[in-house]
């Protein structure tokens, strides 16, 4: 039922291979889906992606359908929620190598139309004159040749990179700022008024602020009443400890006594 709704695209490594490779694409429709950067009515979503095809070439290969924005390739599909700064490739570990699939996001919704008529016998060339994509030993070579990082440029993404993370730092100690003192303001009973735009009243914080303020008093209330429960079991206990202590006190002075009475009395 799946693959129903999905359209497939015909892949050709170059113009002299017999073999061919299916893409099923359809279009990106996820209710869940909260990222900016993935616009439900201009992306593709594509399936089957073979490992030789990188990024680059995704995007090459789509814009023929019109002007492509971004491509992103993952292992699984899954929403993209980073808490903090985006991270280098440098830094990042290293990709699975396997088939993948992709997020394509185009200029114009127009072109999620001319994707899916494109016809199947009409194959998508991978590898052309004009972009040669390589593939075994030479692939590595690249690779391995890609790996070695300057130490300029090393030197510039970290640095663009930590002013990032102090920039993300400070936002984010400011706004836990804002909310300490919001939640202190509404511990001490005060309705913080805010202002609204040009021509609009200034109103106090909503009927949910105000339950939440009722909710705190009734559990410093409840708090309390514990505390206070326990003082009273704490004090009780004592006073029977009293009371049996002195208990045992007279029933060691009635012993002596009688041990006394009957000249038995040896304290050593």
């Amino acid at each position: 039922r799946v693959f129903l709704s999905l359209s497939v695209l015909s892949l050709q490594f170059n113009s002299d291979s017999a073999a061919r490779h299916s893409l099923y694409v359809k279009e990106h429709k996820v209710r869940a889906e909260k990222s900016s950067h993935r616009p439900l009515d201009r992306t593709l979503f594509v399936l089957n992606i073979p490992p030789y095809c990188s990024e680059d070439v995704v995007k090459e290969l789509f814009s023929q359908f019109g002007n492509v924005e971004s491509v992103e390739l993952r292992d699984h599909p899954g929403s993209t929620q980073e808490s903090g700064p985006k991270l280098s490739k440098f830094f990042r570990p290293a990709g699975k190598q396997g088939f993948n699939v992709g997020y394509v996001v185009f200029k114009k919704s127009s072109s999620l139309t001319a994707v899916k008529s494109h016809p199947h016998d009409v194959p998508l060339v991978v590898c052309t004159e004009q972009r040669p994509v390589r593939t075994g030993v030479q692939k590595w070579i690249q690779q391995y040749t890609q790996s070695f990082i300057h130490p300029d440029k090393l030197q510039q993404t970290v640095d663009s990179f930590m002013e990032n993370y102090d920039k993300h730092k400070e936002e984010e100690a400011e706004r836990q700022k804002k909310e300490a003192e919001q939640q202190k303001e509404e511990e001490e009973g005060w309705v913080k008024v805010t202002r609204g735009n040009k021509g609009t009243k200034a109103r106090p914080h909503s009927e949910a602020a105000n339950q939440r303020t009722l909710q705190k008093e009734m559990r410093k209330k409840k708090r309390k009443e514990l505390m206070n429960f326990y003082t009273w079991q704490h004090r009780n206990t004592q006073k029977e400890h009293i009371a049996e202590l002195r208990k045992k006190f007279e029933e060691d002075k009635q012993r002596i006594a009688l041990l006394r009475a009957q000249r038995k009395f040896r304290p050593y």
